[in-house]
């Protein structure tokens, strides 16, 4: 178990519901990964991820799907991609599989 955080410590976090709009793969990664770019809507608009989801999703099965990130942690360079968000998901071992909500909403919704 993790060290117990404050509530002003979760407000911090801003999480948000998007669209993957573009799946790629990611050669340069150490680990199989794609890039992929996401639309949270008008405000956030498109932000790019790298993501390490290879095992349980192809390309095709990532397209228009909805998902949930983590969009203010500072950009992170991975190889020669910037990504700019964190896509959540549960892991198991070196699977992943991805939160989304159960029924399409718009994008850019705050998770709370």
């Amino acid at each position: 178990m993790n060290e117990t955080i404050q509530w002003s410590d979760f407000t911090k976090i801003d999480i948000r519901v998007g669209t993957i709009i573009e799946v790629n793969d990611f050669p340069k990664a150490r680990k199989p990964a794609y890039q992929v770019r996401i639309d949270f809507g008008e405000e956030i608009g498109i932000k790019k991820s790298s993501a390490q989801i290879t095992k349980r999703y192809s390309k095709e099965d990532l397209m228009q799907k909805q998902i949930v990130a983590v969009i203010n942690f500072p950009q992170k360079q991975i190889a020669d991609f910037m990504s700019e968000c964190l896509i959540l998901g549960a892991v198991e071992g070196v699977d992943v599989i991805l939160l989304h909500p159960s029924t399409t909403i718009p994008n850019g919704l705050k998770i709370s």
